[in-house]
């Protein structure tokens, strides 16, 4: 099957285009010039020069294509270059949803998200909007809705590798994040860590069977974690014991208001909301399509040891 790709040169996309390859199937990858060698195995694949603006380079990807996927996201937004949360994950998506329509890649792969809402964070409305347009449209349409995803990060950004460098590699005790102002449940929202190979099969799985088509599909791991025990299981993965206290989110919420917009302030307004709602979800979709899920455990992270972070205790 030809499957025209949009987000393949990221964390999770390295880990699609290995599974599509596997699968025999044949990657078209929309690429940015000069991006080209962050293609996994690009000689198994077609490669597609042009930004996601570019109608004709979208084009030219879904040209004779069977299916698409859409993967790209972002996780923070800087206006002032033009990278947004409604025009990556809204906008560009809609425009690779109708010209899908156009060429007859009847087959669409959407990547959402967990916890997604028409009234949440910028972030979570942009990833709503266009679930709801793709399920308006006439395409065989599947959506998969991730909780945090894990995995070796291939020198890209990743969830653990994040926070093993900006808070266990830290000096600073590991901030175990509370609403209002008495510190209790502090670090105690919950997340289902889902592992990226898993998430790269639910994609190949829902290729294969015409029976998720019209579906959504909860991506969690086997295990629910608190913020404060996935701290914990990063910590030791280092080998490392890390010391945690109560921070009021209302604190850095209020800091992120005057320095979120600097690339160098590791943490917005939406992500410390987003994170306080929790990001759980159930195994059971993963189970239902048929595959083994990978633990967020110690040796399961064992790539952290293989990252640069700082040696703090």
């Amino acid at each position: 099957m030809k499957v025209a790709i949009f987000g393949g040169t990221g964390f999770v996309g390295s880990y699609l285009i290995d599974a599509l390859v596997a699968a025999d199937h044949q990657p078209v990858v929309l690429v940015r010039k000069g991006n080209e060698y962050r293609v996994n195995q690009p000689e198994r694949c077609t490669l597609v020069s042009g930004d996601i603006e570019d109608d004709k380079a979208i084009e030219v990807t879904l040209e004779g294509a069977d299916a698409a996927i859409y993967n790209i996201g972002i996780l923070r937004e800087f206006p002032d270059r033009g990278i947004t949360f409604d025009s990556l994950h809204h906008e560009s998506a809609r425009q690779v949803i109708d010209a899908a329509q156009v060429a007859g890649a009847n087959r669409f792969l959407l990547m959402s998200a967990n916890g997604v809402k028409p009234d949440g964070t910028a972030y979570q409305k942009t990833k709503y909007a266009t679930e709801q347009y793709l399920m308006a449209s006439e395409l065989a349409w599947t959506i998969f809705q991730p909780s945090v995803i894990f995995g070796d990060p291939r020198g890209r950004m990743e969830f653990a590798t994040q926070l093993a460098q900006d808070i266990i590699g830290s000096p600073m005790p590991a901030p175990l994040f509370y609403p209002g102002l008495l510190p209790t449940g502090a670090g105690e929202f919950t997340l289902s860590p889902v592992h990226v190979r898993n998430v790269a099969q639910a994609f190949i799985r829902s290729l294969a069977d015409d029976e998720t088509i019209g579906k959504i599909y909860r991506l969690g791991g086997p295990e629910t974690l608190t913020w404060k025990a996935i701290l914990r299981r990063i910590a030791a993965a280092r080998g490392k014991r890390k010391l945690m206290l109560p921070v009021p989110a209302c604190g850095v919420s209020a800091a992120a208001r005057v320095f979120d917009r600097f690339e160098a302030f590791p943490v917005t307004r939406d992500q410390i909301t987003m994170l306080l709602e929790g990001n759980a979800c159930p195994v059971d979709d993963l189970v239902d399509l048929g595959i083994e899920p990978v633990a967020f455990e110690i040796e399961n992270l064992a790539y952290l040891n293989y990252i640069d972070v700082p040696n703090q205790s």
